[in-house]
């Protein structure tokens, strides 16, 4: 009888057990990879918290700006490509404008920098639209902004990208008094590895708008002080160009197709039509998968990068606004065997990418700068954000392409999140900093991750080629077989090595920094890129 009371009062244990278990199990709830560990666990804990994917994009993209400066902040631009749960794509169109009235004679140098160089920025634009149209509504615009907030208040441990981007970048910020006493030392030194970094006059500024919202930087105190500013010191920037910047518009993204894969991506005036051009080329000349990372894979993908290069460089798109005729050729699997054989007869800057999914299925890839490392390498001195400098972007002479200096015109940019379908359903979600090597290391990780293996963490890992229109190659990492270098030659390359001192000797920033999800397995996981001191991590709750 004792036995079988214990038994059977061991059974009802076994179950309550059992069912304690069930209830406690976690429930997925999201995925980011982003450039800063900082804005991941911010991102992880929005998800956590109850947030969807667009509330962790606003959340990352303002932690992103706190704890990595040089290369994204409020007075940039901010990009997404949304692939809803439920819908077609579609794109938050953040790009920056130039000012309203601009001086008859500009020199080149106004426009690298200085307050001069600055577009009227749209990242706090695009992210209040995000939030109050697209938000979960279980987080206000003030939970969003406060972890922000924290990291500016409390500062970051300085990691090994950043501590090469402020020893070799930050250095030219002793331009500007404020903007060094912000960014350097007292002893006029810059930080280094694992030391904190704080930025106090930025946290009133973010407690600020978190208070007040977005709109205090367009027709609040803020505008006023940045207004201020800007006549002050010889900004083109005015009080009514920042009071009548317009909400981001919705527009679709454009479309290809790879090996059977739907690639989308961003629509001019970013660099998504190129990448998408450049694995049309890659389809083209190598019909079969190059499915070794090997050196006819390194020379097929710069084969391909030359000429999607010089496509943008030499035959643009006319337009920024209408463009989807020339686009639908341009993108064309006949124009891409035209352009090979063609061929065969004739034989810079700074960004920061995140790649969010939340437990629904909205996935969401976002891209946002300041142009160049540090922008303008210019602060306002009483807000503590640094400008940015898209105004260099723009061409002085009138060439009739879309490139040139225009008033209330959009920069030309390289951005170009990505996302890849299979069967109708999103599989990838990518992309990258590092101006046009943002097209050519989106277009590589995306070809290793389906020609290869669909392995994201080798994808973005492998050593990558970048190639400019006057045949120079980038190779990274540190070594080079003979066969590369036979093929090198074969097809007229001149190797270059990147003039950029934040490489490790192994892998490069200069190639990007992909930040990227991907579905294998049924699951989703992530990479960050070991080029920067990003992380990957999962949300559960």
């Amino acid at each position: 009888m004792f036995i079988w009371l214990r038994a059977f009062f061991g059974l009802i244990l076994m179950v309550l057990i059992s069912g304690q278990a069930i209830a406690q199990e976690k429930k997925f709830a999201g995925y980011v990879s982003s450039a800063s560990p900082e804005a991941t666990d911010v991102g992880v804990k929005i998800l956590e918290q109850g947030g969807n994917a667009y509330d962790a994009a606003v959340a990352i993209s303002l932690a992103l700006g706190a704890s990595e400066p040089s290369s994204s902040g409020i007075a940039g631009q901010t990009v997404m490509l949304v692939q809803p749960a439920n819908g077609e794509p579609f794109v938050i169109h953040g790009t920056t404008l130039s000012p309203a009235k601009i001086p008859q004679t500009v020199t080149r140098a106004q426009l690298v920098g200085g307050r001069t160089a600055s577009t009227i920025p749209s990242n706090l634009k695009v992210l209040s639209f995000t939030h109050k149209n697209y938000g979960s509504g279980a987080l206000s615009w003030q939970q969003l902004v406060n972890p922000s907030v924290k990291i500016l208040t409390d500062g970051f441990k300085v990691g090994p990208f950043r501590q090469k981007a402020l020893n070799y970048y930050g250095m030219g910020l002793k331009g500007q008094k404020e903007a060094a006493d912000i960014f350097l030392k007292p002893n006029g030194l810059p930080y280094q590895l694992g030391e904190i970094f704080r930025q106090p006059i930025m946290a009133k500024t973010m407690a600020r708008i978190a208070k007040y919202g977005a709109e205090d930087f367009y027709s609040g105190e803020i505008a006023a002080e940045i207004a201020k500013d800007m006549a002050e010191n010889g900004g083109w920037i005015t009080a009514d160009d920042l009071a009548n910047f317009p909400e981001p518009k919705i527009v679709e993204p454009i479309k290809s197709t790879y090996r059977g894969y739907e690639v989308i991506s961003l629509p001019p005036p970013f660099g998504g039509w190129i990448m998408l051009q450049i694995l049309n080329l890659l389809e083209a000349e190598t019909p079969h998968a190059i499915n070794k990372d090997d050196a006819d894979r390194k020379i097929a993908l710069l084969n391909a990068m030359r000429l999607g290069h010089s496509t943008r460089i030499n035959d643009p798109v006319p337009s920024f606004y209408d463009y989807d005729d020339n686009i639908s050729i341009k993108l064309s699997k006949a124009e891409a065997e035209r352009m090979i054989d063609h061929y065969k007869k004739q034989i810079g800057g700074e960004t920061t990418h995140f790649s969010v999914i939340d437990g629904q299925g909205n996935a969401i890839a976002v891209t946002q700068s300041i142009d160049n490392y540090f922008g303008s390498l210019t602060v306002h001195p009483k807000l503590g954000f640094l400008y940015n400098n898209y105004m260099q972007s723009f061409r002085l002479n009138d060439d009739g392409s879309p490139y040139v200096l225009k008033e209330n015109e959009m920069p030309l940019s390289s951005m170009t999140g990505t996302i890849i379908k299979k069967d109708g359903e999103p599989v990838m979600v990518l992309g990258s900093p590092a101006s046009a090597r943002i097209i050519s290391a989106v277009a590589q990780v995306s070809s290793y991750w389906i020609d290869v293996e669909a392995d994201i963490k080798k994808a973005v890992a492998a050593y990558r080629v970048h190639v400019v229109p006057e045949n120079k190659a980038y190779i990274e990492g540190p070594m080079l077989s003979n066969d590369l270098l036979k093929g090198l030659a074969k097809y007229g390359y001149d190797i270059v090595r990147p003039a950029y001192g934040v490489s490790d000797n192994q892998y490069d920033p200069y190639f990007g920094g992909i930040h990227a999800l991907a579905k294998q397995n049924g699951q989703w996981t992530g990479s960050a890129d070991p080029r920067r001191d990003g992380t990957s991590k999962a949300a559960w709750r």
